[in-house]
């Protein structure tokens, strides 16, 4: 989400093909010029599968967590809404005042230090109504690395934040289930690398110059955390159950694993929100629907206005092709992908050699996943770990089989040399949308390959966060391979939001997206090398290095380069896309 375009990177030269290539059949076209007058009331009615892993704003992870805290957190910059992708790009001011320069003494000469001003009166919606502050956003920023459930993105920041890491070494010996004890670490720690000036002004202090660190100030994650939230455990049940909002709506009722209900925040002010708007009176977001089918049928029906967090059905894009309603929309990412947990002891550690998961990269037939997310004009093949329209992006094939449909014959020959254990491997899955599909193709492609598997469905949202991301359980050979998504966290200059978040094994921990373990020393330096890169360009070549030598050792097998296909009732107007979401502006709807 780069401030301004400028010099169109090596990494983004594909983006234009992408964009011709999945989107150009698309219905739905941006219709905010032909919905008219916003109109105010009702309640938008959200229907889905799962529950958020993580609804506290600094452990939030996935796409669906991110579309929800944007409603009530807000950070120091954001991006816009559109059904423009180049809009949704660049990085514009939320609750800071204007985007800091070398020009206005917002950046320093050595681009090391950043000056924050914070605009005039953003509210907390406590009684009475109190000013959001800098020392807020300070609290956020260490709440980033507590020791009960820490940002999976904290990498980002200690490798970049002066002092940070230092401080996150600290506090992961505090007692994760005693708040007072983290509480007082907080108070009494801190950390150069985000300090409050005074009660309007914020000063962050750089390791080193990062071209893209605005775009860190734009993730969820940073945004600003009320004094309350050091009586709870970090996104524990009683956090859960007293989240403070400084945006349009606030989290009046919540029903683990069942529902929603927001509300307006009486001390939300348009006027201090140029990203938001505030429209429907509320928003009800009702879980435990698994079945793709049966959300699409109660959107088309008009008793639901939205998905929650599942695509429209395969089978039903056809006949939406043309449908106004309807909508694939761009969104670049590597999802899903199939990763190996080179940490299992299960088969005597083999997915810890490079050798067997090389092997490995050759069973799976790419072409079937695509007919089950719904066809070429939905998703391409991909063979990198970054996908076409992100920085760093450069094509390669480093196990071709014909016609993407995988070589059964070359992974049977490979996995039968001397050594190599006959493999049995657990794979969860979970179970909305069509993740069931995906696992049963993909265990069928071992199959052919002479690999058994054993399904483990989650139907209970635990995925993530209580198992591909919980370190004890990869220890333990609780599962072997799995098929998560990711979606970037930035568009623009975002090498390092593909790479560094899922790859380097030094941030390897709780909550960590680097779900198998992977740890290699040669890319953890090159990862270094292009976040201390003059310029995005010569970044996105050490990105592409990365990309190489973790293909190299077959730390994941990519899948898919994937859109998002999404539909709106009848009576939704102002639909709005957020790609780093996978889903409309839920602050820019109205309802008819």
């Amino acid at each position: 989400m780069a401030r301004e375009m400028g010099k169109v990177t090596a990494g983004l030269a594909g983006l234009t093909g992408l964009v011709v290539g999945l989107t150009g059949c698309a219905g739905g076209g941006d219709d905010a010029s032909a919905d008219g007058q916003p109109r105010d009331g009702g309640t938008l009615r959200i229907v889905g599968s799962s529950d958020v892993e993580h609804l506290d704003p600094a452990s939030v992870a996935s796409v669906g967590a991110y579309g929800l805290v944007r409603t009530f957190a807000r950070t120091l910059f954001g991006t816009r809404a559109s059904n423009n992708f180049q809009e949704t790009i660049p990085v514009r001011p939320d609750v800071a005042a204007r985007i800091p320069s070398r020009e206005n003494g917002g950046i320093s000469k050595d681009r090391r230090t950043y000056t924050v001003r914070l605009r005039d009166d953003v509210r907390w919606n406590t009684a009475p109504p109190r000013p959001v502050t800098a020392h807020d956003f300070v609290r956020g920023f260490e709440r980033l690395c507590n020791p009960a459930s820490p940002s999976g993105g904290k990498g980002y920041f200690t490798s970049t934040l002066q002092g940070m890491a230092d401080f996150c070494r600290g506090f992961a010996a505090v007692d994760p289930r005693d708040p007072g004890a983290m509480a007082a670490y907080q108070r009494d720690h801190g950390f150069a690398g985000v300090t409050a000036k005074d009660d309007e002004t914020l000063v962050f202090r750089l390791e080193r110059p990062a071209s893209d660190f605005l775009h860190l100030l734009a993730l969820p994650s940073t945004a600003a955390a009320p004094q309350e939230y050091d009586r709870f455990v970090p996104d524990g049940p009683e956090f859960r159950q007293h989240t403070i909002s400084n945006g349009p709506y606030q989290i009046t009722e919540y029903k683990p694993g069942m529902t929603y209900l927001l509300t307006r925040n009486p001390a939300w002010r348009p006027s201090t929100d140029p990203l938001r708007e505030r429209h429907v009176e509320k928003i009800r977001i009702t879980l435990g629907q698994d079945s793709p089918d049966a959300v699409q049928q109660q959107i088309e029906q008009g008793v639901a206005d939205l998905a929650w967090d599942q695509p429209v059905p395969t089978s039903a894009i056809p006949r939406l092709r043309d449908d106004p309603r309807f909508a694939i929309r761009e969104a670049p990412s590597n999802s899903p992908y199939l990763v190996f947990n080179t940490r299992s002891p299960s088969n005597s550690g083999a997915l810890g050699r490079r050798e067997v998961r090389q092997a490995l990269e050759y069973a799976i037939d790419r072409s079937a996943l695509i007919k089950i997310v719904g066809g070429p004009s939905v998703a391409k093949p991909l063979h990198t770990v970054i996908p076409p329209g992100n920085a760093g992006y450069a094509p390669a094939d480093h196990y071709p089989t014909p016609d993407d449909s995988g070589d059964p014959a070359k992974c049977r020959a490979l996995l039968g040399r001397p050594g190599h254990p006959a493999l049995t491997l657990k794979f969860p899955y979970r179970t909305n949308s069509v993740h069931k599909l995906i696992a049963q193709s993909i265990a069928g492609n071992l199959d052919a390959c002479g690999v058994k598997t054993e399904l483990l469905a989650d139907s209970g949202g635990s995925f993530y966060a209580a198992t591909i991301a919980t370190p004890a359980k990869a220890a333990a050979g609780e599962w072997d391979i799995a098929a998560p998504g990711w979606t970037p966290d930035w568009y623009g200059n975002n090498g390092r939001s593909m790479i560094q978040p899922l790859f380097d094994g030094r941030a390897y921990g709780q909550n960590s997206t680097n779900y198998g373990g992977y740890d290699n020393p040669q890319v953890n330096t090159l990862i270094d090398a292009a976040l201390t890169a003059p310029d995005p360009a010569r970044a996105a070549r050490y990105w592409q290095q990365a990309d190489r030598q973790i293909m190299a050792d077959a730390a994941i097998v990519p899948l898919l380069s994937r859109a998002h296909t999404i539909f709106r009732s009848s009576r939704v107007h102002g639909a709005r896309f957020l790609p780093t979401t996978m889903g409309y502006d839920y602050t820019r709807l109205w309802l008819s």
